[in-house]
């Protein structure tokens, strides 16, 4: 089973992508202008995806006034409120998974440009994954902007987490401004996931592309631009 999903992982998404990235490394001459198309066609084959999960964002945001009705008037009575919120849900047309394929695909994209850009920068012997029409010798030139896309960069990852905390502030749900003493168990526990949220995953793209290729920084951070504008355009921030 495990050797099949690699299979169609190597023929769907790895092998296409190295093929491509290589070919445009070679047509151009730039391996860091490469990424940076290979990365804007990637986010313009996914602004579909991402549309609907930001859309379903928006949705979230209208009905939250009647979630917090709900919650509230039946906080002892878990079943009834999930029923109430089910109600909510199909009255309104929200569907709460509608943008959770854009996310899970995003991962094994990821994953395989992670797998490309090691292998390229490392050496491995790639030839026999090579389409015909690639003529790639076994050697990029990984500079970019004075940056080595080959290797990791402290100052680079920093950026691209920093990006990343903007784009996450951008997207919270905005709540009514409300003294703590007065929140309600819910609303505390909320705001404090939104919090660390916000603070933990900017940390954990730091610590990650700490220790990765610059080049998958690259690819996070252009990722990241075209989703704050993505987001500005949806939900007119």
């Amino acid at each position: 089973m495990f050797e099949f999903i690699g299979i169609i992982f190597n023929l769907v998404l790895y092998q296409p992508i190295l093929n491509f990235l290589l070919w445009l490394y070679l047509t151009i001459g730039s391996f860091g202008v490469a990424v940076l198309i290979l990365t804007i066609l990637i986010r313009l084959a996914l602004w579909p995806l991402n549309n609907k999960s930001l859309k379903s964002q928006k949705e979230l945001q209208e009905i939250q006034p009647l979630i917090k009705e709900i919650q509230t008037k039946h906080k002892d009575d878990s079943q009834k409120q999930a029923e109430e919120l089910m109600k909510i849900y199909k009255e309104k047309g929200f569907n709460p998974f509608a943008g959770i394929w854009y996310m899970l695909l995003q991962i094994p994209i990821i994953i395989a440009l992670y797998r490309v850009i090691m292998n390229i920068a490392s050496g491995t012997d790639i030839q026999n994954m090579l389409y015909s029409f690639v003529n790639f010798s076994g050697t990029i030139e990984p500079m970019f902007l004075g940056i080595n896309l080959s290797e990791s960069n402290l100052v680079f990852a920093i950026i691209v987490a920093a990006a990343q905390f903007y784009q996450l502030k951008t997207t919270q749900i905005k709540q009514p401004t409300k003294p703590k003493e007065e929140m309600d168990q819910t609303e505390k526990m909320q705001n404090m996931m939104q919090k660390q949220m916000l603070i933990l995953f900017p940390i954990f793209t730091l610590f990650i592309l700490a220790y990765l290729p610059s080049a998958l920084g690259l690819y996070w951070l252009v990722i990241t631009i075209f989703s704050i504008i993505q987001q500005k355009i949806i939900l007119k921030n």
